[in-house]
């Protein structure tokens, strides 16, 4: 399973105090990276970062180059570094990048935010889905998630939780992460193909059949796509005789708005697999945008009837 590993370009803002501090912060971060790349058992995980990473400066006048050929740097060490897979800017080489890329040059109609501070490295491991390091330079990175705040121009300003490791120790958090990153292979095209296995609660109108598959591997919404359909799954699977509740959901989701519905309730009607049309109010939200929108029709049983990129509404078109 190859995996994107994200690089905190915030851990490295302050250098180290000397070499001897340098050493110890880049043997920890070898050690995560290592045990990342265990996990995934595969040689073709990447660690992404925003600038070419061999040229950080680790300490004063003590850059990573300098640190490969450090006579007082573990063989081993410095050997993995070397080979280690590594690409700059974030969006090298993604198939889609164009998400990515308006997050990395602050182009994008969000931005993430860690403590206050811009997080692009973080923003983005969040947009692909997958987990961000950083090396151990404070307390604060010191943990195995990380809360970002989502500064929206056009929607509301929310938090999101991301994975993350600093030690490999943190790792251990992760393990059914990883577990669920063994369907990563699957696109969008074999989800719909296997969507009755993989969702027996949700019913797909036709219409979403052309959205999925166009999500080919190395799209950055195909991974969220995956992981709010599971969500909905899950609560379809004990949604028993009570009315829908959204607060069981394990993600944001809500209606739209009078106003909107109003003006642009056709937009969010589709074609059911009954024949029946039906207006698609209630949807769940993605990066940059994007929406899933599903009628909970009955308990046990959700309709799916968009997948893509925001629908107009009274206050966005």
């Amino acid at each position: 399973m190859a995996l994107d590993i994200v690089l905190n370009e915030l851990s490295l803002e302050t250098p180290a105090p000397d070499q001897l501090v340098a050493r110890q912060w880049m043997s920890n971060l070898v050690q995560t990276v290592r045990a990342v790349k265990a996990q995934t058992k595969s040689p073709q995980s990447v660690l992404r970062a925003q600038y070419d990473f061999h040229s950080t400066l680790l300490a004063p006048d003590y850059s990573l180059r300098q640190w490969l050929n450090d006579n007082k740097v573990d063989r081993e060490e410095s050997r993995f570094i070397k080979s280690l897979a590594t690409k700059s800017p974030f969006s090298e080489d993604i198939l889609e990048p164009t998400e990515v890329h308006s997050v990395e040059n602050n182009i994008a109609s969000c931005e993430f935010r860690y403590q206050g501070k811009l997080a692009i490295g973080l923003g983005i491991a969040y947009l692909l889905n997958t987990i961000a390091v950083s090396v151990n330079s404070e307390a604060f990175w010191d943990y195995s998630y990380l809360d970002l705040d989502i500064i929206s121009i056009d929607e509301d300003d929310k938090k999101i939780t991301i994975v993350h490791a600093s030690r490999k120790e943190h790792l251990l958090d992760h393990i059914d992460w990883f577990k669920n990153r063994i369907h990563s292979n699957i696109n969008g095209e074999a989800l719909w193909n296997q969507k009755d296995d993989l969702f027996p609660n949700l019913q797909f109108c036709d219409s979403v059949k052309s959205q999925l598959e166009s999500l080919s591997i190395g799209n950055s919404m195909l991974e969220h796509v995956k992981d709010r359909l599971r969500k909905l799954q899950q609560y379809a699977e004990i949604w028993k005789a009570e009315s829908f509740n959204s607060q069981k959901l394990d993600c944001s989701a809500s209606p739209e708005s009078e106003a909107t519905l109003k003006q642009y309730s056709k937009e969010r009607t589709f074609l059911c697999p009954d024949r029946k049309k039906r207006i698609f109010s209630w949807h769940v939200r993605l990066p940059l945008g994007w929406r899933i929108h599903f009628y909970p029709e009955q308990p046990s049983k959700i309709l799916i009837g968009y997948i893509g990129e925001h629908l107009p509404t009274a206050k966005f078109n």
